[in-house]
């Protein structure tokens, strides 16, 4: 779950983004799931658009498609909507950081 703050960042980086998957007439498959999963494992924010000829509204799609690739919904607006999964790292000692900790964690000159 996101923060207000966080939100807003993330609401502020996608907002120059073009989208990089349409969802239209057809339903929400599982290769187009798998689509999405991918593109959030590589970017980790995307931004989806949806055609009015679409049998989902964006509110719709933007729930179905975040349970299913455990992604957060940062946002609705109109026919598009912002997708954001926080990459996992694992470090040496077997940790699993997200990327925002990971980075603070360098930053502050902790070790693992």
């Amino acid at each position: 779950m996101l923060t207000s703050k966080q939100r807003a960042i993330l609401r502020g980086k996608a907002n120059t983004m073009d989208p990089v998957f349409i969802v239209g007439k057809g339903e929400i498959d599982e290769t187009m799931i798998q689509g999405v999963k991918d593109c959030l494992d590589a970017r980790e924010l995307i931004k989806l658009k949806v055609l009015e000829s679409s049998m989902y509204n964006a509110r719709e799609a933007s729930v179905k498609l975040a349970e299913a690739t455990g992604a957060d919904c940062v946002q609705v607006i109109g026919s598009k909507f912002v997708l954001y999964l926080q990459k996992k790292i694992l470090t040496d000692g077997g940790t699993i950081l997200n990327g925002l900790r990971f980075a603070l964690a360098i930053f502050s000159g902790i070790i693992f």
